[in-house]
C-alpha cells in the first residue's frame, strides 16, 4: 500500500511539475510571442526608416559578395542587382569616374582589413548626382567573417553647394593673395593695426620708409612712420577714426629716405579687426603745384610783355587776365576790366567800340564763340575791323576749362602781303620778258617754272609744259632743235651735277639753225636748280672779230717794236760819226775855229748827245716791252744809290735854279737790284721834275724801308698835273710827241722808269694835283724776283 501511495504521490508530483512546466512554457511562449510581435513591429519600423532614410546601406562580405536593396541599385542608375562589389565597380567605373569607384573598392578592403572607418566621394557617369560613401565594419555577431557596411548618402545638393563654396573660397583666397601681393608690392606705405591700435602688419614700402630690417622687425619694435604732432600720435589718430567710424585724413611731415617730405595719411576703420592705414607722398604734387604756379606766373609775365593782345577767361567765363596791348587794342578801361567781366560782356563791349567784325546775327555769332570753351583744339580766325585793322585771333582752350584769346595785329602783314603779291606780279612779268630763257627744275628733275623765252626757244607747246614733265620726258622734244640731237644729254648732265653737287655749271650748246646758247645752271636754296640760256651767237661773232683784230694789233705792235729797235741801231751809227767829228773839230784837228763856228760845233755835239740819249731810251723801252732788257741783280745799298743820283742831278738843279734835298732813313738798308737801271729810273724821275718844275723848284728825295722792302719818294712843289696830264706822262707815244724838240730822254723818262721798277718786282705810283706838286713813289722789294 505504502508503495502505491508513494507511486501515487510521485505521479502527482510529476503531474504537478508537468503542469507547472506547461504553465511556465505557455507563459514563456506567450511572452516570446509578444516579443516576436514587438520585434516584427520594430523591424517593420526600422525597415521603413531605412527605406525612407537619406542613406542607403549595403553589406560587402569578406568574399566580396554584395547585399543591398533594389533601391540601392536604382539609386546608382542600375536596373538590376549585382551580386559582388567587383561587378558593381566594373559596371560603374567608366570614363572620368573610374578612379573614384576603384578607390571605393580599395577602401572597402582596407576597412575589412583594419576596421578603420573611411569615406569616399562618388559620381555616376552620365549623371549630375553626387554621393558620399561611408565605409564601416559590420557587427561581428551578425557578420562574423569581417564584412563591411557601405552607407551611400545622396549629397547632390550638398556637394553642389560645397563645390560652389569651394569655388568661392578659392576665388576669395586668390583675391586675398592678389590683394596681399598688391599691398606688399605697392609703392605706398600701408599698414594694419589690431584692436589695441598697435601695428600688426606693414608692407615693404613701409619698411623702406622707416629704414626697417623687415616687416616683422618693424611690427615687433612698433616703429611708427609719422611722429607725434601737437601731442597726437598715430595710435590716437587711429583710435579717433575707429571711434567715429569714418576714415580720417591728415597732411603731415615725415622723414622718408633721409628726406623731409609732406605725406597724406589715411586711417581707415575696419570694425572689430582694427584700423588700416595708407600714406601717400604729396611732396611731388606739392612741388608740381608750386611749379605750376610759378609757370602760370611766368606765363602771365610773358603774355604781359607780348606785343599781341592777350585775354584769359576762367572756367566760369570771367576775365582773369589781360595785358596792356589788349587794353589799348580794344580801348577798355582798366577799372572795368578789373571787375572780371564775363566773356559775353567783353564781346559786347568790343562791338560797342567798333573793335569787332560786322555780323548780321550778333547773338548767334556770340554763342558760337562761347562754344570755344568746350573745344579740345585751338580755333583760329581772322577779323577785319571797320577801321581797316586786320586781326588774327587764336582761341586756345586751357586745361582748367578756360579760354585764352590772342589777338595779333596783322595789318602791316596784310599790307606787306599785298605788296608782295604786286611784287610777284611784277616779277612774273619781268621773268617772262627776260631776254634769257629761264627754267627751274626740282630735285627730281621735274620742270616747275619757266618763262615765255624758254617756251619760244624750244618750241614746246604750253600744254606739255603745264604738266610739269620730268626732264627725261622732254628730251624727245628738245633733241631735234639741236645741231647734234645727242648733245641734249649735256643739259641733263648739267642739271644732275648741279642738283647733286650744289655747284653752278656752265656750258655751250649749238642749235640746228646756227644759234649758240650759253648754258648756266645755278643751285637754288630750296634744293632746285635753275637753267638759264643766253643767245651768244652775236657775241661770239664779235668776240671772234675782236680776237682777229687783237692778233693783227699784236703783230703790228711787234713790227713796231722791231722797227724802233732797228731804227735805233741804224741811227746810232751816223750819230757816232757826227759826235766823233764834232769832238775832232772842237779839239782843233781841222784848225782853229772861229768863235761862231765853235758855237755851231758845240750845238752839234749837244744835239748828238741828246739824240743818243733818246735812242738809248727808245732801245731800253722796246727791250723792256719785249722782256729782253738785261738786269743784273746784286746787293745794292740804297744810300749809295741816292748819293749817285744826287751827284748827277746837282749840276742840273743848280743850272735850273732848283734846290735838291736828300733824306735817307737808316732803315733803308740794301736790296737786290741793278744799280745802273735803278739809277737810270731815279735820274729820269728827277730830270722830269727839273724839266717841268719851273722857277723856285724844290725837290725832295726820300728813302725809307721795312722788313719787306724799300720806298723811294721823289716829290716836288712844281705846278702839278691833272688826270689827263698824268695819263699822257705815263704814255710813251703821247709823251714822245709832246717832248719833241725838248731836252731829256725824248718823253720816255717816266714810262721807262716805271718799266725798270716793274722789272725789279716793284710798284710805280704817280700822284699829282694842279698847283700841289707831283710825287712819285717807288716801292722795291728786298729780294727782286727772277727775271
Amino acid at each position: 500500500m505504502l508503495g502505491e501511495s508513494l507511486k501515487t504521490a510521485l505521479m502527482g508530483l510529476l503531474l504537478a511539475a508537468w503542469l507547472v512546466a506547461a504553465a511556465v512554457a505557455i507563459w514563456k511562449g506567450l511572452s516570446m510571442q509578444r516579443a516576436a510581435r514587438a520585434s516584427l513591429r520594430q523591424t517593420s519600423r526600422l525597415s521603413r526608416l531605412i527605406e525612407t532614410a537619406p542613406a542607403f546601406p549595403a553589406i560587402v562580405r569578406a568574399d566580396g559578395k554584395l547585399e543591398a536593396s533594389d533601391r540601392f541599385f536604382r539609386l546608382l542608375g542600375l536596373d538590376r542587382p549585382l551580386p559582388t562589389l567587383s561587378e558593381l565597380v566594373v559596371e560603374l567605373a567608366v570614363e572620368e569616374v573610374k578612379d573614384e569607384w576603384q578607390e571605393l573598392a580599395e577602401r572597402v578592403r582596407e576597412t575589412q582589413r583594419t576596421g578603420k572607418a573611411l569615406t569616399q566621394r562618388l559620381r555616376v557617369a552620365g549623371s549630375d548626382k553626387r554621393f558620399m560613401a561611408k565605409i564601416a565594419l559590420a557587427d561581428s555577431k551578425i557578420y562574423p567573417n569581417g564584412a563591411s557596411v557601405v552607407w551611400l548618402f545622396d549629397l547632390t545638393e550638398t556637394v553642389r553647394e560645397l563645390e560652389r563654396l569651394e569655388g568661392d573660397a578659392t576665388t576669395a583666397r586668390n583675391a586675398f593673395h592678389a590683394l596681399a601681393g598688391l599691398i606688399e608690392a605697392s609703392p605706398l606705405p600701408m599698414w594694419h593695426r589690431g584692436p589695441d591700435f598697435h601695428l600688426s602688419f606693414v608692407n615693404t614700402a613701409y619698411v623702406e620708409a622707416v629704414d626697417g630690417e623687415s616687416g616683422e622687425d618693424v611690427v615687433f619694435k612698433d616703429i611708427e612712420l609719422v611722429e607725434p604732432i601737437n601731442g597726437v600720435d598715430a595710435k590716437a589718430a587711429a583710435a579717433k577714426a575707429q571711434e567715429i567710424g569714418k576714415p580720417v585724413e591728415r597732411l603731415v611731415s615725415a622723414t622718408i629716405a633721409n628726406e623731409r617730405r609732406q605725406i597724406k595719411v589715411y586711417d581707415i576703420p575696419m570694425g572689430d579687426v582694427g584700423v588700416g592705414g595708407i600714406a601717400i607722398d604729396m611732396q611731388e604734387l606739392i612741388n608740381a603745384r608750386a611749379d605750376a604756379r610759378r609757370q602760370a606766373e611766368a606765363q602771365r609775365n610773358m603774355l604781359d610783355k607780348m606785343s599781341a593782345a592777350v585775354a584769359q577767361f576762367a572756367a566760369d567765363r570771367t576775365l582773369t587776365f589781360w595785358n596792356l596791348p589788349f587794353q589799348r587794342q580794344f580801348g577798355m578801361r582798366e577799372e572795368w576790366l578789373s571787375e572780371s567781366p564775363e566773356f559775353a560782356r567783353v564781346l559786347e563791349r568790343m562791338r560797342e567800340s567798333g573793335k569787332m567784325p560786322d555780323v548780321r546775327d550778333f547773338p548767334e555769332w556770340r554763342a558760337e564763340r562761347e562754344g570755344w570753351f568746350h573745344f579740345a583744339a585751338p580755333v583760329e580766325e581772322n577779323w577785319l575791323l571797320p577801321d581797316g585793322t586786320h586781326l588774327r585771333l587764336v582761341g586756345q582752350p586751357t586745361a582748367d576749362n578756360g579760354l585764352l584769346l590772342i589777338f595779333e595785329d596783322r595789318t602791316e602783314q596784310a599790307q606787306l602781303a599785298s605788296a608782295r603779291d604786286t611784287l610777284l606780279r611784277v616779277r612774273t612779268a619781268t621773268f617772262n620778258n627776260l631776254f634769257e630763257a629761264v627754267s627751274v627744275f626740282s630735285a627730281d628733275s621735274r620742270l616747275s617754272i619757266w618763262n615765255s623765252r624758254f617756251e619760244e626757244i624750244w618750241a614746246v607747246e604750253e600744254e606739255v609744259l603745264a604738266q610739269h614733265p620730268r626732264f627725261d620726258e622732254l628730251l624727245p622734244q628738245l633733241g631735234p632743235r639741236l645741231h647734234k640731237p645727242s648733245h641734249v644729254s649735256v643739259l641733263r648732265e648739267l642739271l644732275q651735277m648741279t642738283i647733286s653737287t650744289r655747284q653752278p655749271r656752265k656750258s655751250r650748246i649749238a642749235f640746228a639753225d646756227g644759234r649758240i646758247f650759253q648754258l648756266s645752271t645755278v643751285p637754288l636754296p630750296d634744293g632746285n636748280a635753275m637753267l638759264a640760256m643766253l643767245d651768244v651767237t652775236d657775241s661770239l661773232q664779235i668776240e671772234q672779230a675782236l680776237r682777229d683784230r687783237n692778233a693783227a694789233l699784236s703783230e703790228a705792235d711787234s713790227i713796231k717794236g722791231k722797227f724802233l729797235s732797228n731804227m735805233s741801231y741804224e741811227f746810232r751809227t751816223p750819230l757816232t760819226s757826227i759826235s766823233g767829228f764834232a769832238d775832232l773839230l772842237q779839239q782843233g784837228i781841222g784848225g782853229e775855229l772861229p768863235p761862231q763856228a765853235k758855237e755851231y760845233v758845240e750845238a752839234i755835239s749837244k744835239s748828238a748827245d741828246r739824240l743818243g740819249q733818246q735812242i738809248n731810251a727808245v732801245l731800253d723801252f722796246t727791250q723792256s716791252e719785249a722782256g729782253a732788257l738785261p738786269v743784273a741783280r746784286k746787293p745794292l745799298e740804297i744810300a749809295d744809290l741816292i748819293k749817285s743820283v744826287e751827284a748827277t742831278a746837282s749840276a742840273a738843279a743848280l743850272k735850273a735854279g732848283a734846290s735838291l734835298v736828300i733824306d735817307v732813313k737808316p732803315n733803308a738798308g740794301s736790296i737786290q737790284g741793278d744799280v745802273a737801271r735803278l739809277k737810270q729810273a731815279m735820274d729820269a724821275i728827277v730830270d722830269n721834275a727839273l724839266t717841268h718844275g719851273g722857277s723856285g723848284l724844290r725837290i725832295l728825295i726820300h728813302a725809307s724801308g721795312d722788313r719787306n722792302g724799300v720806298t723811294l719818294v721823289v716829290s716836288d712843289n712844281g705846278p702839278g698835273m691833272d688826270v689827263q696830264a698824268q695819263t699822257m706822262a705815263l704814255d710813251p707815244v703821247l709823251r714822245s710827241q709832246k717832248a719833241a724838240g725838248q731836252g731829256g730822254n725824248g718823253g720816255l723818262g717816266l714810262p721807262l722808269a716805271r718799266k725798270l721798277v716793274e722789272l725789279h718786282g716793284g710798284q710805280f705810283e704817280l700822284e699829282s694835283q694842279p698847283g700841289a706838286g707831283t710825287t712819285v713813289a717807288l716801292r722795291l722789294p728786298r729780294t727782286a724776283p727772277t727775271a
